[in-house]
């Protein structure tokens, strides 16, 4: 983990590009004096780092999945981290963000502002949820009613446990939001907590005050009104209203960092709060709070205008909106207008199609996986299966969006059906409430209602977006061709029949090598063979030094690399069968006459020319000898589209082998040997 934390350090310029660092419940979140030294294919390469997405102003994100916490915390255990290198004083931050101009800048920073107000809120958050899962679950099984007017006192405790994270929340995001824009996040928190206290909630109560008036609104709520001195002040219930302290924050901090730079350095731990609250804790109980909850109610009837009227044009917008808003931390507004729907009516209509597009991302996620387990995809079967796990039971969902959808250009029309599906599920059904903000996962299905057709929709969108990618796959022709060849590769082929022998293709023979029908036995001496002699003219290069992390480290097995001199053909390193021939003749697999599987693979990203420049003389199940012409490939057509001409040979079952040495780097010729491999006992 710590050779990640470093990688990833030195990727963004070192802590002296850094200006500002923090994290989500998925992703690094960076705010750097310069962005555009950072390489996007570098960040990308590093172990453990699912995808990087730059912003506008300087900011770039890095996602890392589950394990983000631990990252985070060893970047900021790394020496350089520790020793004040990082440029965290204020003229520089303001230096750094004023490069940031335009339209596209300010929609970034008001989205970050969103996002980091919220974003430590998400354990909580997903705590309390669970919690209230729980007692669902309970309800269900008709062990307690938790509906009932007389209930027993533990769950009534029980209840005030999830109903502190949800009644508090303005106050948790005023103090964050406090943070994010450089005040003291108590000073935030202190004006919440005033419209919280028994003091402020006490003035609705007319037979104390009377000065306080109380009608019914049109909806059958109660509004109450009361005077101070003559001006009217509207009372609310502001636990659950996230609105308020969102639009209070950036004002507070105007007048905080104006006081600061007015008020006497010795006096302004006393003057700059006590001046603060003066002002603004008055103008937000009579103007931000009502004007938050008007704001709030507006667009909530907005959407519940639009459900009540079109309840299944509703429930198919919600789930296809989603996944487009969730990669650009769009999402924010929408989720804190399903606080403020729980906050104004004590139930929400937003999260129930919501759920259709996480279930549709999840069951993408698990076609993914059912794939990579079919192919023997190592590599995306860990990144899908921690995705999946981290969606069902967590539902958190962008692990799946940043390790595989927004890699895989197929997926998205794929996913989006299972949002349409599930979608009109549960429109059909006349939608699906919760009345508590919940991760929609499988462990909250009980806490929506009706929970059958929740249950329904959410299935029906994980089923259908799994078997789109199951059937029509999520790989484009070339990368599902590669799959194959590293699942043919891994496959313990047996020993190919021994007819009777015909002509092999020679270096000389453009036709291709004859068939495996027709192949001579291998002789004593080629099935005791363990060594692999080069298959081409140039220099040696370690493999580690190869710019495909997958080769460098190992992943494919152990072997070297080889620089091209001279020639124009690929040939057998050995004796044996062609396991793998792909038709755009950019790489090769042999299963020797002693067992040793080989993979060649000519060039970096070289299946992207779709095989210009190749010139294939194998199929899949020729025998060649050692020597034998794989492929013609002309050098220049490579260079010239930009590809890396350095050819990796590795043993890819080294498991049934004791050890494999490759040779040292410098020059070879087309029959050096390069690799020796010694039997399984030799090593015993």
């Amino acid at each position: 983990m710590s050779n990640t934390a470093q990688e990833i350090l030195d990727a963004v310029g070192g802590p002296g590009n850094i200006t500002h660092f923090t994290h989500c419940a998925t992703r690094l979140r960076f705010e750097l004096n310069d962005a555009s030294i950072v390489d996007k294919d570098r960040v990308e390469a590093i172990d453990g780092v699912l995808g990087a997405v730059p912003q506008s102003g300087d900011r770039y994100q890095i996602v890392i999945g589950g394990a983000v916490q631990s990252v985070f915390n060893e970047i900021n255990n790394l020496p350089s981290m520790k020793s004040g290198a990082t440029a965290s004083n204020d003229d520089v931050k303001a230096a750094a963000r004023a490069k940031a101009r335009g339209k596209n800048a300010l929609v970034d920073a008001f989205f970050e502002y969103l996002s980091d107000s919220f974003r430590p809120l998400l354990p909580v958050l997903l705590g309390a949820s669970l919690i209230l899962a729980f007692l669902a679950v309970l309800d269900a099984l008709g062990v307690v009613d938790t509906r009932a007017d007389v209930i027993p006192a533990w769950l009534g405790y029980v209840n005030s446990m999830w109903r502190a994270v949800f009644y508090f929340l303005p106050a948790m995001v005023a103090y964050n939001a406090s943070k994010k824009l450089d005040i003291d996040p108590w000073v935030g928190t202190a004006v919440i907590l005033s419209l919280l206290t028994p003091n402020f909630i006490g003035l609705s109560n007319v037979s104390s005050f009377s000065e306080t008036t109380c009608t019914k609104t049109a909806l059958g709520s109660e509004q109450c009104v009361t005077q101070i001195g003559s001006l009217p002040l509207q009372l609310a219930d502001y636990g659950g209203q996230v609105f308020v302290p969102l639009l209070m924050v950036p004002i507070l901090a105007l007048v905080y960092k104006g006081l600061k730079k007015i008020v006497p350095a010795n006096v302004q731990m006393v003057f700059v709060p006590f001046i603060s609250f003066m002002i603004i804790m008055p103008l937000t109980a009579f103007l931000i709070g009502p004007l938050s909850i008007w704001i709030g109610n507006g667009l909530g009837g907005g959407l519940a205008w639009l459900n009540g009227h079109a309840p299944i044009v509703f429930s198919i917008i919600i789930p296809i909106i989603y996944p487009f808003l969730v990669p650009l931390g769009l999402h924010w507004p929408l989720n804190a207008l399903q606080l403020a729907n729980i906050a104004a009516t004590g139930s929400d209509f937003i999260q129930g199609p919501m759920g259709a597009w996480n279930f549709a991302c999840f069951g993408a996620t698990a076609g993914v996986l059912f794939l990579s387990i079919r192919d023997r995809d190592t590599d995306m079967r860990q990144t899908a299966s921690g995705a999946l796990a981290a969606g069902l039971f967590g539902g958190i969902s962008e692990p799946s969006l940043y390790g595989i959808h927004l890699r895989f250009k197929r997926i998205y029309p794929l996913m989006l059906t299972g949002c349409v599906v599930g979608g009109l599920v549960i429109g059909i059904g006349g939608g699906a409430t919760t009345n508590t903000f919940v991760f929609t996962s499988l462990l909250t299905i009980p806490v929506f209602t009706p929970m059958a057709v929740y249950g329904l929709g959410v299935a029906a969108a994980f089923i259908t977006a799994f078997l789109m990618v199951v059937l029509f796959d999520y790989r484009t022709k070339e990368q599902k061709a590669e799959a194959r060849a590293k699942k043919s590769l891994l496959e313990d082929d047996a020993p190919a029949p021994a007819p009777a022998a015909t002509p092999t293709a020679s270096a000389a023979a453009p036709a291709a090598a004859p068939a495996a029908d027709a192949a001579p036995a291998f002789s004593d001496e080629a099935k005791a063979d363990l060594t692999l002699t080069s298959p081409m003219a140039g220099t040696i290069v370690a493999l580690s030094d190869v710019a495909d992390e997958a080769f460098a480290a190992g992943a494919l097995g152990p072997g070297v690399a080889l620089s091209p001199a001279t020639g124009a053909v690929v040939v057998a390193p050995c004796d044996g069968k062609v396991t793998v021939a792909f038709p755009t003749g950019h790489a090769y697999g042999i299963k020797s006459a002693s067992g040793v599987q080989v993979l060649i693979h000519i060039g970096m990203d070289t299946v992207k020319l779709e095989g210009r420049g190749f010139t294939p003389r194998v199929a899949k199940g020729d025998i060649v000898r050692r020597g034998d012409v794989l492929a013609e490939v002309d050098w220049d057509v490579i260079r010239e589209a930009g590809y890396d001409t350095v050819t990796p040979m590795v043993v890819t079952n080294k498991k049934k082998f004791g050890e494999i040495t490759p040779a040292a780097p410098g020059p070879v010729g087309i029959t050096d040997t390069v690799v020796t491999v010694s039997p399984k006992e030799a090593a015993q």
